[in-house]
């Protein structure tokens, strides 16, 4: 079973800053996965077409069942308040997706903690100190039919914040053991593969790094589990069209 996260960037190419779907298509085409989890994705957004990302996506690999969370309602960088699921539909969003080959017997949504206030902080780039508004969090948690049997993932994208980072982590580990298991944990936690483990006391299926697309330094995108008999063979973080992330991919197998 071949499972994947990757932080799309809406889609955006990091060379020419435009979004083009075929370059989405082409590299959702070629990640070839059958569990798939992506971040940063837009959904009736104008910077990229106004498209479902996540619907592309899932006609792209050939799912049989997806979904999209939207953290955030209205437009990143401009107008936006944080999403509650109560939005309406087709308005513009932005947020997490959880695509898969195999049969979902549920679905469930996790709105994790959030920094409540603006706050000033450090940032490589632009080299300077700027004032934030952190965006809300969530997770998208799916009950999948699999080759390897019945398992329990779970799609995030965690803040940049050091510190909160690990509390949304903490937080979310805590509602995912109330699913049946074996879990496996996907998505861009914004931090090292030791802070990850330390923090979710899952180990890696894939170690790689996966950060900035172009000469990767970092690993800050994952697949965690809590099952002993799952291994993860054949890593690859293929460099593809779009995104200043690389995809994190691992084949999957039982003991």
């Amino acid at each position: 079973m071949r499972m994947a996260t990757f932080n799309i960037l809406h889609g955006r190419s990091v060379h020419d800053g435009e979004v083009r779907l075929d370059r989405l298509i082409e590299s959702i085409k070629e990640l070839d996965a059958d569990v798939l989890a992506l971040q940063e994705v837009d959904l009736a957004q104008s910077r990229s077409s106004m498209a479902d990302l996540t619907a592309v996506a899932a006609e792209a690999m050939g799912a049989v069942s997806h979904r999209f969370v939207a953290a955030i309602s209205g437009t990143p960088g401009a107008t936006w308040m944080a999403a509650t699921g109560t939005e309406q539909p087709g308005s513009a969003a932005y947020g997490i997706a959880l695509l898969s080959r195999f049969p979902v017997l549920n679905w469930q949504v996790l709105r994790l903690p959030r920094i409540p206030f603006r706050f000033p902080m450090y940032l490589q780039e632009p080299r300077k100190v700027l004032t934030i508004k952190e965006e809300p969090r969530a997770a998208m948690v799916a009950r999948l039919e699999t080759p390897l049997g019945p398992m329990t993932v779970a799609n995030t994208h965690l803040s940049f914040v050091p510190g909160w980072n690990r509390a949304q982590l903490r937080r979310l580990v805590r509602d995912v053991r109330g699913f049946a298991g074996p879990h496996v944990l996907m998505g861009d936690l914004n931090m090292t593969p030791p802070t990850a483990r330390r923090t979710s006391g899952l180990r890696p299926l894939a170690a790689a790094t996966t950060f900035p697309a172009g000469e990767p330094t970092r690993q800050l995108d994952h697949i965690l589990t809590n099952d002993p008999s799952l291994r993860g063979v054949e890593v690859s973080t293929p460099q593809l069209a779009i995104s200043d992330h690389r995809p994190l991919v691992v084949e999957v197998s039982k003991a």
